[in-house]
């Protein structure tokens, strides 16, 4: 290679490098270090993810009429500015999540066309992306300036909308560093359970934008788009994936945004788990405009996978498995699991884990035998290319083993 391609490529790293450090903040002040501080909460992009569906608004609605407006919504989807989302309970009501501008030129970067054409050929970045999550996971754990931490989760509060109302601790000042808030925990009764005596139903195991397919060459039909995506590599073992999830299996996928609560729960009752699988990856975006690129994020990407027994017609009947793949992403440095030892018995809605620092993604699997048969609102959304907003507990389909 001449000096002179080496000279461009490390040109074309070191920006990459800048546009990674905005993609964690744009604010005039940058964490260099472990530490967080205050003064630099303004435009801190945790991760790409949507302003409250309750305080929707573009700050072009202001200069163009609302025909316009949606007009604009549909041409800056096509060029994965944004994504849309179906509200549930409404028909035909979708919403448009847009992204900060300098989030936007990030993932373009990152995540437009193939990975061989995007800065993703390069090893160094994958490295890259991998070192940025985990200084910045040490960041949002950083409990050394109270006030900082109040700041930024203040900001935080104010960008996305959060309700206090419905958490367990409402006073921002006593969590004691910024993850410990990014995954609060709710006041019982928050996320009420569909149904919570019935062992057949399915619930969503987060507060997230939810896809659903009959199997997995539907969901890379219409969804997932990477080449490589199969079920053996989702789960990282071959062995597993032959013997419990054959073809036929159907697939859930969760995806969590900022402003979501980011613990998830089990999403079917009673279950025994089973051994955790700890497959280690990449720090890809979980975000539609990678998933629908061709980047294969859900098999390369960071991720645990519990193997969880369902009992569909309640205790004592005959046990089916679900594999619980819980995937971290983009700038996402932690997993944590609440009760998954191997051999705990739990009931479906009963908390399952956690994701600190940043949006992320849940898959489950159901094998044919499970023979699941999703809502049809949630199918026919996800057929037409489209996330629908659920939350914990709510129901998404039912067993008819």
């Amino acid at each position: 290679m001449s000096p002179d391609s080496v000279s461009s490529q490390n040109r074309e790293h070191e920006a990459l490098a800048a546009v990674l450090e905005h993609l964690v903040s744009s604010g005039p002040v940058h964490e260099t270090d472990d530490k967080l501080h205050q003064g630099t909460s303004d435009h801190t992009a945790i991760t790409p993810g949507p302003i409250s569906v309750h305080k929707h608004t573009h700050w072009w609605g202001r200069f163009f009429p609302g025909s316009l407006e949606s007009t604009l919504d549909r041409l800056f989807a096509s060029y994965h500015m944004g994504n849309y989302v179906a509200i549930r309970g409404q028909p035909g009501q979708k919403i448009f999540e847009s992204m900060p501008i300098y989030v936007r030129i990030g993932m373009h970067l990152l995540f437009y066309k193939s990975k061989e054409q995007s800065f993703l050929r390069y090893k160094s970045v994958e490295d890259l992306l991998k070192a940025v999550s985990i200084r910045q996971g040490k960041v949002y754990d950083d409990e050394s300036n109270p006030q900082a931490v109040l700041e930024h989760i203040q900001s935080f509060i104010s960008t996305y909308s959060i309700d206090l109302d419905e958490l367990l601790q409402p006073d921002p000042s006593l969590y004691p560093s910024f993850n410990s808030f990014f995954f609060r925990k709710l006041k019982p009764g928050a996320r009420p359970i569909a149904e919570p005596d019935n062992a057949a139903v399915v619930s969503s195991c987060a507060d997230c934008r939810l896809t659903v397919f009959n199997d997995v060459a539907e969901s890379t039909q219409y969804w997932i788009k990477g080449q490589g995506f199969t079920l053996n590599r989702l789960v990282g073992d071959t062995n597993l994936a032959d013997r419990c999830f054959p073809p036929g299996s159907s697939l859930a996928i969760l995806r969590l945004a900022p402003a979501d609560y980011h613990r998830y729960h089990h999403p079917v009752g009673p279950v025994v788990c089973g051994p955790t699988k700890h497959v280690p990856g990449e720090y890809f975006t979980v975000n539609p405009q990678a998933v629908n690129a061709g980047f294969d994020v859900f098999s390369q990407n960071r991720r645990d996978v519990v193997v969880l027994n369902w009992s569909p017609k309640g205790d004592g009947g005959p046990a089916v498995p679900v594999a619980f793949v819980a995937i971290g992403a983009m700038l996402v440095g932690s997993i944590g699991w609440t009760n998954a030892n191997q051999g705990t018995s739990a009931k479906r809605g009963e908390e399952l884990g956690w994701f600190a620092y940043g949006g992320s993604t849940v898959v489950c699997v159901f094998p044919p035998e499970a023979k699941v048969k999703w809502d049809q609102d949630l199918l026919d959304n996800s057929l037409a290319g489209l996330e629908t907003m659920v939350r914990v507990g709510d129901r998404i389909g039912i067993s008819n083993a």
